[in-house]
Order: C-alpha cells, then sequence, then structure tokens
C-alpha cells in the first residue's frame, strides 16, 4: 500500500470528521433560525466574528463528543514500525494509515490530537465554571458591602494575584505539595461554592414561598453533597462520581488561580453599578441584600462576565497545555495537547508533525474562544 497525497490525507481527514461537520450544520441552522428569541446568543450570529469565533469552538466541542467515532486507533497504543512515520504512512499490514503520521512511541498523531480535545474541554470549562462560582459568591458582597469584609477578600485575592500565575500552578501540583494533601483539602473548600452560591440563590429568590425554597434548597444540598463528595474526597457512596487524583489536582490548581480575577471583576462590576436607579427601588421595596446582588445587579453583569468567562476559558486552556507541556499534573501517556506538544518538540527539526499538530489545536481553540469573547463583548454593547 502507497503512502497517501497531501490531498488524499486532506480528504480523508475531511472524511473522519464527518460527524462534526453534520453537526455544526444542524446548530447554525437551528441558532439562525432561530436567533430572534435566543437573547444573546441569537444576536452572537449577527456578528461575523462572533460567528467564526463560536464554530471554532463548537468544532472542538463536537470532536471531543464524537472522539470515538473520529479518532482512527486507540491514542495509546503502539504500532511497530510506525516510529515517526511521516503524514499519510499505512501500517506495515496495511489495515489502516497514520493520517498525520506516528510519533516517537509509534503512536497515531491523528487519533491523539482528537482525543486531545476531549481532555481539554473535560476540565477547561467546568474548571472555569467553578472559579466563577467562587469570585461571584464573594465579590458580590465584597463589592455590595465593602468595609471590612471588602478589604479582608481583597487582601487575599491581590496576595494569590501577587504571585506568578505559572510558578504558583507549578507549585500547587509538584508531588511534593499533592503528598502533603492540601489539593484535596482546597477541593473541599472550593467545591463548596457552587453548593452554597445555589442554596443563597433560592433563598433569596423565593424567601417569600418557603415550600418552593425548601424543596429547592433540600434538592441542591442532597444531589450537591453527592456530586461533592465523590469530587472532592472520592467518598460517593454509590460509586458513580468520582475524578481522578491528577485530574483533581489540575482542576483544583484552575479554580484556585482563577478565581481571585473574578472577584476582582465582580467587585468592581458590583461597585459600578450599585447605586443605578434599579438598585434603589429595589432596596426601596425592602428587598434583601442578596436578592439585590443576584437578581438585580448580577442579571445586569452577565455581559462582561460572559465575555470574560470565554476569555478565562481560552487562558485555561493555556494554563492546561503548559503543565502538560511540563508533564504536571496528568499522567504522562496522556493524549493532552501539552504533554503532545513535549514529546514532538524532541525532534522538532527533523520530524515536525508531532507537535505541530497539537499546536495548531491548541492555537485555534484559544483563538475560536477570544473571537467568540469578541463577538459577545460587541453584540453585549449593542444590547
Amino acid at each position: 500500500m502507497e503512502p497517501l497525497s497531501a490531498g488524499q490525507i486532506v480528504v480523508a481527514i475531511l472524511n473522519q470528521f464527518m460527524p462534526v461537520w453534520i453537526a455544526l450544520v444542524a446548530l447554525y441552522a437551528v441558532s439562525i433560525l432561530f436567533k430572534r428569541k435566543l437573547g444573546l446568543y441569537g444576536k452572537l450570529f449577527d456578528s461575523t466574528i462572533g460567528m467564526i469565533g463560536f464554530g471554532l469552538v463548537m468544532f472542538w466541542v463536537f470532536t471531543a463528543i464524537f472522539a470515538d467515532m473520529i479518532a482512527l486507533f486507540d491514542p495509546l497504543s503502539q504500532i511497530s514500525g510506525m516510529k515517526n512515520k511521516l503524514p499519510g504512512t499505512p501500517l506495515p499490514d496495511g489495515t489502516g494509515v497514520y493520517l498525520l503520521g506516528g510519533d516517537n512511541l509509534a503512536r497515531d498523531v491523528f487519533s491523539r490530537m482528537v482525543m486531545g480535545a476531549r481532555e481539554v474541554l473535560k476540565i477547561a470549562p467546568a474548571a472555569t465554571a467553578f472559579a466563577f462560582m467562587v469570585g461571584i459568591t464573594l465579590g458580590l458582597p465584597a463589592g455590595y458591602f465593602g468595609g471590612r469584609l471588602d478589604t479582608v477578600l481583597s487582601f487575599l485575592a491581590n496576595l494569590v494575584l501577587a504571585f506568578p500565575v505559572i510558578l504558583l500552578f507549578y507549585l500547587l501540583v509538584t508531588p511534593e505539595i499533592v503528598e502533603t494533601g492540601i489539593p484535596r483539602y482546597m477541593a473541599g473548600v472550593l467545591f463548596l461554592f457552587p453548593i452554597l452560591f445555589l442554596v443563597i440563590l433560592w433563598n433569596s429568590r423565593f424567601f417569600t414561598n418557603p415550600g418552593r425554597r425548601n424543596l429547592y434548597v433540600a434538592i441542591t444540598v442532597v444531589l450537591g453533597g453527592w456530586i461533592y463528595l465523590g469530587l472532592a474526597y472520592d467518598a460517593d457512596p454509590l460509586g458513580v462520581i468520582s475524578m481522578p487524583p491528577n485530574v483533581l489536582i489540575v482542576f483544583v490548581s484552575v479554580v484556585f488561580v482563577n478565581s481571585p480575577t473574578v472577584f476582582r471583576i465582580v467587585r468592581g462590576i458590583v461597585l459600578d453599578i450599585q447605586n443605578r436607579d434599579y438598585v434603589a427601588a429595589a432596596q426601596t421595596r425592602g428587598e434583601g441584600p442578596w436578592y439585590i446582588m443576584l437578581w438585580e445587579i448580577l442579571p445586569n453583569a452577565r455581559g462582561p462576565l460572559i465575555v470574560d468567562f470565554c476569555l478565562r476559558i481560552g487562558y485555561t486552556t493555556i494554563l492546561l497545555g503548559t503543565l502538560g507541556f511540563f508533564g504536571l499534573g496528568v499522567s504522562p501517556e496522556s493524549p493532552d495537547w501539552g504533554s503532545t506538544i513535549n514529546e514532538g518538540r524532541r525532534l522538532l527539526s527533523i520530524y515536525p508533525h508531532p507537535a505541530i499538530v497539537p499546536a495548531l489545536s491548541l492555537m485555534t481553540l484559544v483563538l475560536g474562544l477570544n473571537l467568540l469573547a469578541d463577538g459577545l463583548r460587541e453584540e453585549s454593547l449593542r444590547d
């Protein structure tokens, strides 16, 4: 079997991504058809930059979802005779082709790129969402109440932000720190914030309807507590929810590093808009402080926060790639893009494809998130 030409490689790759193309076409068709009924998301399709960014992001999201259908080989399997092979090289037995070549351990670069999207996207968005829960829960009262609470929380946030991010990340995932149990203790504290946030949210919204409030709070505590035990302490009594120790360390590190920045953004927004007329009207009606913060101030801050959320996922993706590049926080054989780039760089001058492919993947995802944020910012300003 002869090696594939460049044109044949491109066609074969496009065919492998067929589930992604179908999903993208369906998503865009439905979104454009109903965009006038979809709020800010629908307005995104009035922005060319936003549509391009959204398309790039969703390409990798659908790639992660359909990774098992797209990948041609197990990303960890090593096939004899395929070490550092060029793109389009067929297997010795002729049963398949390494579309983007083989790496220094004879693994399929294409399959590792595809599965690497799943590794990145199963951590970055969720960890960023947790960081926002922490930042919002602390930033709202700090900006609204001010005083000593604001001084203490701002000091702690500035203390974390004063430390170099990469070095702080490096320290949190080193084996010596892990052995002390600090990441597990941090998880125990940080993972409480989503539960706390939702309990306060329901209590403030349905304070005058005790039955409904108690139902929502009970569901949040029971379901949240179950997820909390599984994620933070690997103690799910049903054995359904768990997080591998190395993933937990990276997850906690991302939340801890991003939370102070979110806190400062939320605090600044609250200080800016807490004297608006609608806030004064709510105070005149006798609404409680948490109701005003969560149901009057926070919805009016959604534009900047959504934009920052997209940008922060991009920053987190870069941080995860950096950790993987240095071999920290993830298993050595992981197909995440950072680890793959690190393995490919050793032979970059001779065989560039193992490092270039994941690097381009990382670049396009981050570029898509930045363009998406620009589009959302542009449309939110018009809102």
